[in-house]
């Protein structure tokens, strides 16, 4: 069983990550082509930054992602804190079950209904909604909220009530006790709802494609405008670029939390 486990295991991440691992290997051809690797080379990486258009792109999509990720870590915080709140389990369990419904919903409905969204806000006279950059940074702040929400809830329900009730009755303001009893506890929810947010607006094309401009381009959308003729060689260059760029940030991110566990082993120990 052992040995069908490992075989097993060894086919999901070789279907998961071979594609990657070939994208990465090839954006340094300098043949430029699948079909034979010529010689080791920098040269469409170097092509890369010398395309304005894939890095105004690229700059749209790390400004949008940051932002829309940012804002949804924000208010969904804050909404996973008051559904922890909730006295009645009836009330608290439809709404956490309406929370999960866009995360459920496929991509294609939420576009449609962004985009019809938008387009009854524009017909209101006193509304100049245009399809664009605040359009774009609605449409994915909002599917990225049940992700924070998800990710940040569990961490409310693993705390020590305890520590909370003690912390207001020796005089802590309910925003004190907040920040600084129950906000560190939550932390690795909040960053790892935060990554996936920035992960999930950074990758997104289907809702982007529907709530978009020609003026405001992200990256998804300036690849697939490629496929129409013929992908570049430097966009194999930037997509390992990313590939690279999130490896780095898992590194850090968990490098990080090691650090914060040894840190409340250490006070557990002194305490």
């Amino acid at each position: 069983m052992k040995v069908l486990s490992r075989i097993y295991m060894f086919l999901v991440f070789g279907l998961l990550y071979a594609p990657i691992i070939v994208l990465v290997l090839f954006s340094f051809n300098r043949a430029g082509s699948f079909n034979n690797y010529s010689e080791f080379s920098f040269y469409w990486y170097k092509e890369l930054f010398r395309d304005s258009t894939a890095l105004d792109a690229l700059k749209n999509s790390l400004i949008l992602a940051v932002l829309s990720s940012v804002i949804a870590t924000l208010i969904g915080t804050l909404a996973a804190y008051g559904i922890s709140r909730m006295r009645n389990r009836y009330v608290k369990t439809v709404i956490t079950s309406v929370t999960n419904i866009p995360m459920m919903n496929p991509d294609i409905v939420t576009g449609v209904s962004m985009m019809l969204l938008f387009a009854a806000a524009a017909a209101i006279p006193f509304l100049a909604v245009e399809m664009g950059f605040w359009t774009m940074l609605i449409a994915h702040t909002t599917f990225n909220l049940p992700y924070v929400v998800l990710s940040v809830l569990p961490k409310f329900k693993q705390m020590d009530k305890h520590l909370t009730e003690a912390a207001l009755d020796l005089g802590c303001t309910p925003a004190k006790t907040f920040l600084k009893i129950e906000l560190p506890f939550i932390m690795p929810g909040v960053v790892s709802g935060l990554m996936l947010g920035f992960t999930l607006s950074l990758d997104d094309f289907v809702i982007s494609h529907f709530v978009s401009s020609s003026d405001f381009k992200t990256l998804p959308l300036y690849v697939y405008n490629q496929t129409a003729h013929e992908v570049k060689f430097s966009m194999y260059a930037l997509c390992a670029l990313m590939v690279f760029a999130i490896l780095l940030l898992m590194i850090l991110v968990n490098f990080v939390g090691s650090g914060g566990e040894k840190t409340k082993k250490k006070k557990k120990k002194t305490i």
